[in-house]
């Protein structure tokens, strides 16, 4: 069942064109040059109840603006969503219930007081009975690890404990889907992988679905099922994100190392050079060329060792960034 569905999706900004000077504002009073810019184009994907799927798109792509969109902080400037059977942008108080959404960069709790107030104050919100509400911080605080900090002032926490914070105060309600963005960014990678630790025992026990945004891979490969891919507004890939190198072509890196200096630029002839020294060289090829290539250098060149590797995952998503048109 589809706790998410989104269907030729559109969302345009209209921005009025303003130079510099006295005289251009003056001249912009009576007459303004308005541009439009179309931050999500006709954009259509569905996420299963439970899945965790990853929203990836390099700046600008438009993942924000679907996530405020989906989460009902935007209206569309066309196109339909449904997230848990309900129209985002209705607002209704049964919606709000069961969804919820972080902002890696805006903070929703309160920054002078302890956490625990800010916490209190969505208790009261969204109307949680105590014996549950008690229940639930106490379990998601002892998973984080964060106890001993509920009474500290939000503004004396580190980074990574207040994203945890943020955490706690996006699941107090125990919603139903939950929107990401950027939940570690500037986090260390301690931090980050606690963070993903902590999402992925959630969701086990939770079935929550989730729709994740992140420009580190390690929280994509670690959590995500499936990934979606966005640029320019416009849905460019979604599968499996372990599948990107056979939407291109299937290419695999072979890596050289040699028992004595060789000039590596005679390497040109067997595909595209990704890395060269007096004794290593990666080497770019399809991977139906792949046992003659290994068999003329290991021939023609005295070899210590070799490997077979994939292209590296940022490489191949960025070479996905520059499609534009439909996914698969």
């Amino acid at each position: 069942m589809s706790g998410i569905q989104v269907k030729g999706l559109t969302k345009q900004f209209v921005y009025t064109k303003k130079e510099v000077g006295m005289k251009n504002s003056i001249k912009k009073l009576f007459h303004s040059e308005k541009i439009t810019k179309e931050a999500v184009k006709n954009l259509s994907f569905e996420v299963e109840q439970g899945e965790i799927v990853g929203f990836l798109g390099p700046n600008g792509a438009g993942k924000t603006t679907t996530l405020k969109m989906l989460s009902g902080i935007l209206f569309p400037t066309s196109g339909e969503a449904s997230v848990l059977g309900y129209t985002p942008w209705d607002r209704k108080n049964e919606f709000k219930r069961q969804i919820s959404i972080v902002l890696g960069q805006k903070n929703q709790l309160w920054w002078d007081l302890p956490a625990n107030e800010s916490f209190y104050l969505n208790k009261c919100i969204y109307k949680i009975d105590d014996r549950e509400y008690h229940k639930v911080i106490d379990e998601l605080c002892e998973i984080l690890d964060v106890k001993e900090l509920l009474k500290v002032q939000v503004r004396d926490l580190s980074l990574g404990e207040r994203m945890k914070m943020e955490l706690i105060a996006a699941l107090i309600h125990q919603p139903k889907v939950l929107f990401l963005d950027e939940p570690t960014i500037g986090l260390d990678l301690i931090a980050q992988k606690k963070i993903r630790e902590f999402l992925k025992l959630y969701n086990e026990k939770q079935k929550t679905t989730v729709l994740l945004t992140s420009h580190y891979m390690d929280d994509i490969e670690d959590l995500c099922s499936r990934t979606i891919i966005i640029n320019h507004g416009v849905l460019v890939y979604d599968a499996d994100i372990h599948d990107i190198n056979k939407e291109l072509n299937n290419r695999k890196v072979l890596s050289f190392q040699f028992s004595e200096k060789s000039d590596w630029t005679s390497m040109e002839k067997y595909g595209i050079v990704k890395k060269a020294d007096e004794f290593e060289v990666h080497l770019e090829v399809g991977r139906e060329e792949l046992q003659e290539v290994a068999a003329e250098i290991l021939k023609e060149y005295r070899v210590r060792d070799f490997n077979v590797m994939d292209i590296p995952l940022e490489e191949s998503i960025e070479k996905i960034y520059r499609m534009e048109g439909t996914g698969s």
